[in-house]
């Protein structure tokens, strides 16, 4: 739990990248770094994703992990590729087993109560609440929070640069993860630098 507190205090946002050509892992990863968004997730979504977390890997500051982890076997390939940390979307018996079982930080997605107690019986407290905005947004997460008063959430899905601010208010909220620093296809490192930046200065 040490650890993914420790990788969630980092900075505000964790992007959340979706990347089909390795070739961008690296100038990707270098103007998140450079805007001061160290945490990188990856998902697990494309055929490129194991080699866009080796490739990230390498970018000095970088902590590079994997996420849309599914299953033991994805956790497997994680692993293999260097992930220092996996999110999931959602939390399975199997699953949680097998992550805590090798000791990888892990953010394991919840959306109601009996996905946080599940993570409570594996002795986890730190949970991603995903799909934020459509699970209900703020008022959900308070009231599905309020019983739990050692779990923190990173919530993801539908936040913006403009909405932000508001879930980062939340006592139970430690961080965010988004997308909107890095559009589809080739990066405009500039671009993704400076929204890097906006997003590292949010606070809530």
């Amino acid at each position: 739990m040490t650890q993914i507190d420790q990788i969630m205090r980092k900075a505000p946002v964790i992007p959340v990248l979706v990347i089909d050509d390795a070739a961008h892992a690296v100038p990707i990863a270098e103007a998140l770094v450079a805007g001061g968004l160290p945490v990188l997730e990856v998902t697990l979504r494309t055929a490129a994703a194991v080699d866009v977390i080796k490739a990230m890997k390498q970018v000095p500051g970088a902590v590079v992990g994997a996420g849309t982890v599914l299953n033991p076997r994805d956790l497997d390939a994680a692993l293999a590729a260097g992930s220092e940390f996996i999110v999931s979307p959602g939390l399975t018996p199997a699953l949680g087993e097998a992550a805590v079982a090798s000791g990888i930080p892990f953010l394991p997605g919840t959306a109601n109560a009996s996905d946080i107690m599940l993570g409570l019986d594996l002795g986890l407290t730190r949970f991603k609440f995903f799909p934020a905005e459509a699970a209900g947004g703020i008022a959900a997460l308070k009231a599905i929070a309020a019983p739990f008063g050692a779990a923190r959430f990173c919530p993801t899905g539908g936040i913006t640069q403009a909405t932000a601010p508001n879930w980062l208010a939340l006592d139970a909220v430690l961080c965010v993860g988004g997308s909107w620093m890095v559009p589809k296809g080739a990066p405009d490192v500039a671009g993704i630098e400076a929204a890097a930046r906006a997003a590292a200065g949010l606070a809530g």
